[in-house]
């Protein structure tokens, strides 16, 4: 069995609102999102473009990573996401089908 956890961070057209959480389907949770399956702040804030995420094989260290992210400040989010992605671009696209 594929053990494949995703931490990712969305946000909104104008890169204003952050959205932090985790999953083990990135690409369905994305569909989600942007379909408004689910209620809630993603909807409410039209959270729907993917500037960052990270993988990992470990349930645990994901949670325990979306949790870290959640509690810093949004300056120290920014460069996290900059250092990778400094045009705040929509990564989705470079998800493999």
């Amino acid at each position: 069995m594929d053990n494949n956890y995703y931490v990712y961070i969305l946000t909104n057209d104008n890169n204003k609102v952050m959205y932090i959480g985790v999953t083990n389907d990135l690409r369905r949770r994305l569909y989600e999102h942007r379909t408004h399956i689910v209620g809630g702040f993603t909807k409410k804030y039209k959270t729907h473009k993917l500037v960052y995420f990270e993988h990992t094989t470990d349930i645990n260290a994901a949670i325990k990573r979306e949790k870290q992210l959640k509690g810093w400040k949004r300056d120290k989010k920014n460069a996290l996401v900059e250092a990778i992605n400094p045009e705040w671009n929509d990564l989705s696209g470079i998800l493999s089908s």
